[in-house]
């Protein structure tokens, strides 16, 4: 009778980690198990205590199928928690597991109609994006409400040095929610199958491949001078100017670099290339081109010149096109009015200009933010280019070159039963990022646009060994 209830268990969660990740820290994956059960246990009351998670060390028995009961709970589980590392991405059952997992996800979109985010990725130590497959890097692992400290350190780090820290107990909460609304919509279960008959995204075969090149991200300023009438006097408002639009800095002191390096930097310690240039005429088609290319591009605005004459036009004729690859941030300068009538008249000034995308400044896509402060601007910067990249990715993505869903171990001899069909979700990760350096802005070159600036981040976290571990 014990066993029967088991198998009809459908728990909220099924926990997926790396074996390896866990005899190096196990307390820590022990609390955080832990923890997650106990928020959703105390934020779904009606969760019976035996049904909120599944986890393999705990609930397999004596003399149990191991792959046999891992394969039903997958199938049956309401959600799927990913705890990613280098070490998960080089077990090759978490890749059974996550793949598993994601086709039932892509099956009932397609079955169904809607779209259940029901697999949560948590970032337990920092990974490489450009390492992993492209399926992964389509679903987004951070958000802002998570803090930066997780999207650049991972959830690990905040155990080290804060166990019981509000950093810390905010991913929890923010992922138990996430788990809850997902739960509540009840994906459709899997039949039972042959986990070990899946083949998984990952680990790659890494030493097979060619290296990856990194994205481009074009970058696009429309910032003030210091001649400007605008900024003459003095005047904080705005932040401090310089000769040129990309030496604007609107973040006080301005001993920090100046927006256009800062960007750079985030952008280049995430392993991708960048070019800048001055937003004029020709945007739109500037835009496209980079789309056809396979590159992604980010206008940095600053507000109180959006509206003038040098870029009114410009900005204005991207607002009225289509531009799915391309983000805006348009930050809240230290020195500017904190409220009051010359704040709403900027901001205004911004709406006007941006008359359809300012619709869209509250929208999870992350694409158009404004009013972006010093504290979340590499976090916003990173999300928006990894959103971009993959909306690109989406575009030039085949989902028919799988051979039928060979890929998840479900051939169309009907062995396996049917194919998963394809899904997208939207919204990619932040990978780890280096502090911004607090150097001087340097000069530009000699032309009146700064050269590329092309690095790759260094220090990323060595990957496991490809022996499974799990």
């Amino acid at each position: 009778m014990l066993e029967h209830q088991q198998d009809q268990r459908k728990p909220y969660f099924f926990f997926s980690y790396a074996r390896r990740d866990y005899e190096a820290e196990d307390a820590f994956v022990d609390q955080f198990f832990n923890d997650l059960r106990d928020e959703l246990g105390r934020i779904e009351p009606a969760a019976r205590a035996d049904e909120i998670a599944y986890r393999d060390t705990e609930q397999l028995r004596l003399g149990d199928e191991w792959a046999e009961q891992l394969a039903r709970m997958l199938g049956r589980s309401r959600t799927m928690v990913a705890l990613y590392s280098p070490a998960y991405f080089a077990s090759l059952y978490c890749g059974k597991e996550w793949t598993a997992f994601r086709g039932r996800v892509r099956r009932h979109q397609e079955d169904q109609g809607e779209l259940i985010p029901a697999l949560v990725p948590v970032l337990w130590e920092p990974v490489v994006p450009g390492e992993l497959a492209e399926e992964v890097t389509k679903i987004q692992w951070a958000q802002p409400d998570m803090g930066e400290a997780y999207a650049r350190y991972g959830l690990r780090a905040l155990l080290r040095t804060g166990p019981q820290g509000e950093a810390y107990l905010q991913v929890v909460r923010v992922v138990a929610e996430r788990v809850r609304d997902a739960a509540a919509r009840r994906l459709t279960e899997l039949a039972d199958f042959d986990l070990g008959a899946v083949r998984g995204y990952f680990p790659g075969p890494a030493a097979m491949e060619p290296p990856r090149a990194a994205g481009m991200v074009r970058l696009f300023i429309a910032a003030g001078k210091a001649s400007d009438a605008a900024v003459a006097g003095g005047s904080q408002a705005g932040g401090w100017y310089g000769a040129k639009p990309w030496h604007w800095a609107p973040y006080h002191p301005p001993t920090q670099p100046s927006l256009a390096v800062r960007a750079q930097q985030v952008i280049t310690a995430a392993g991708h290339t960048t070019t800048l240039e001055e937003v004029g005429t020709g945007l739109g088609e500037k835009l496209d081109q980079a789309r056809e290319d396979s590159q992604v591009s980010v206008l940095l605005v600053d507000p109180w010149m959006a509206g003038t004459d040098r870029y009114r036009s410009a900005l204005r004729e991207y607002d009225d096109h289509n531009h799915p690859v391309t983000g805006v941030m348009v930050p809240d300068g230290s020195g500017d009015p904190a409220r009051g009538p010359e704040r709403d008249a900027l901001w205004a000034g911004v709406r006007g200009v941006f008359r359809r995308n300012w619709l869209r400044r509250s929208d999870p896509e992350h694409l158009f933010r404004v009013k972006v402060n010093r504290e979340s601007f590499d976090s916003d910067l990173t999300i928006m280019v990894t959103v971009a990249q993959n909306k690109l990715m989406d575009d030039n993505f085949d989902w028919g070159d799988d051979g039928g869903g060979a890929a998840f171990g479900f051939g169309l001899d009907g062995a396996n039963g049917p194919a998963m069909p394809g899904l997208a979700i939207p919204a990619g990760p932040p990978g780890p990022r280096r502090s911004p350096s607090t150097r001087p802005d340097p000069e530009p070159g000699p032309g009146d646009v700064p050269n590329p600036r092309h690095s790759q981040d260094d220090t990323a976290p060595l990957r496991g060994d490809q022996d499974d571990d799990h």
